[in-house]
């Protein structure tokens, strides 16, 4: 008898194909217990935060069924192309998707280490498969981020300088730290829930709020999926460590200790990639590059990222007023344009970071077509700016410190674009 079984947002499908059986199972908001080691999260500790029009008059009953049937074409796709990735191809496809589905993701996916990769056009392809440990309900920080920021950290990953001292631990490391950098983020900021009294601000003392809990729902990912089930426990413990070291490189906070440390790296010319430790590091680099990459992407791609994260800040800005809270920096739609919060972004968050990664690349062909987008971006971007504040850097030093407590959008991680 064959069984599939998936967790997916807060629920588990079991489908028993034979048997043409398909059950649903609700998951609370779970804390994983009883091993050793990491403390797990899981889905569910997010804030509720309803973004759904108030006057919407879908009866529950048709919302349950669509979800439902969306999950099931999620799975299908998913499954159909993990079987694809590893060369199966079925000899009957799948009901639900299109005759030109096998063709059309094969082409996409040779595309996969180009810099040019179109995600967007990927997610209307797919679905895009890892689904729904993210909330597509956020504009920015949802499965299609995630995709992207895995797809970026693939093509860093490629790099020759880096590339030949890698060991497939440390690539799978780095594309799962990708993948799952932001799960189940609810799309507001630390700031947010500290000011907010959220209970994961209380279980992390205010330290990586966010970075801290998609750490642990990972683990609890993982150890639900079993998918290290069969490795020795120190190693399986050592992994859930680094993928954690990964996954906290990305808090904005620590932005400037990570540069300062790369920037010394590169000036005394003593990384030594043989050296775990150095490999690491560079693994957290590439990253946090990958987390915030989009102002180095195509025009298209880069300026759609641009109204995704900013579209999440004003909604944030919009429940702060709504609830009569400060409204936070970067988030108030009548003062903070989008072009005025892209420069800042640029000016003094990703120019630094890449500009060192592309000493450590020593130039490579894909950091300067990078730079060279980042820099196009950066001027389109200035001549969108009202008249009065063009000639300008273009948001100015406070705006860097705003990033820096902004999470990703000025800061490296999660919002930022």
């Amino acid at each position: 008898m064959s069984c599939l079984m998936v967790e997916r947002c807060g629920e588990i499908l079991f489908e028993n194909p034979e048997q043409n059986v398909k059950c649903v199972c609700m998951l609370g908001d779970v804390r994983l217990r009883g091993q050793t080691g990491v403390p797990a999260e899981r889905r569910g500790s997010y804030p509720f935060i309803d973004f759904r029009p108030l006057n919407n008059t879908t009866h529950s009953g048709e919302i349950g069924t669509k979800k439902k049937v969306k999950r099931l074409l999620s799975f299908q796709r998913y499954f159909h192309a993990s079987r694809l990735l590893r060369g199966i191809v079925p000899q009957a496809p799948l009901h639900l998707l299109d005759e030109d589905y096998l063709g059309q993701a094969r082409h996409m996916l040779s595309k996969v280490g180009m810099w040019d990769f179109d995600i967007f056009l990927f997610d209307r392809l797919t679905n895009v498969m890892v689904q729904e440990d993210y909330h597509s309900q956020n504009p920015y920080h949802n499965a299609v981020h995630a995709a992207d920021v895995t797809q970026a950290m693939h093509c860093y990953l490629k790099e020759p300088k880096l590339a030949s001292f890698l060991t497939p631990l440390d690539i799978m490391l780095g594309l799962l730290a990708a993948a799952a950098h932001d799960v189940d983020h609810p799309g507001v900021n630390q700031p947010f829930l500290i000011k907010t009294n959220h209970h994961l601000a209380n279980l992390y003392q205010n330290m990586s709020v966010l970075e801290n809990h998609h750490w642990r729902s990972t683990i609890g990912m993982l150890r639900e999926s079993r998918l290290l089930a069969h490795l020795p426990k120190e190693m399986t413990q050592d992994i859930e460590q680094q993928l954690g070291s990964l996954i906290l490189a990305t808090d904005i906070n620590r932005q400037n200790e990570f540069l300062a440390r790369l920037r010394t790296h590169l000036h005394n010319k003593d990384l030594r990639l043989e050296d775990g430790r150095d490999r690491h590091f560079m693994l957290q680099i590439a990253l946090k590059c990958a987390d915030i990459c989009n102002p180095c992407r195509v025009w298209e791609m880069s300026k759609q990222w641009s109204e995704r994260v900013c579209e999440e800040f004003y909604r944030q800005g919009d429940l702060e007023q709504k609830f009569e809270l400060e409204i936070s920096p970067l988030c108030n739609q009548q003062k903070d344009s989008i072009p005025s919060i892209q420069i800042g972004f640029m000016t003094y968050i990703v120019e630094p970071l890449f500009r060192e990664w592309a000493r450590f690349t020593g130039n490579s062909a894909l950091s300067e077509n990078m730079l060279s987008h980042l820099a196009h971006n950066k001027a389109q971007w200035k001549s969108l700016l009202p008249k009065p504040h063009r000639g300008g850097s273009g948001g100015g030093p406070d705006l860097a410190g705003q990033g820096a407590e902004k999470e990703e959008q000025t800061g490296t991680r999660g919002d930022t674009p």
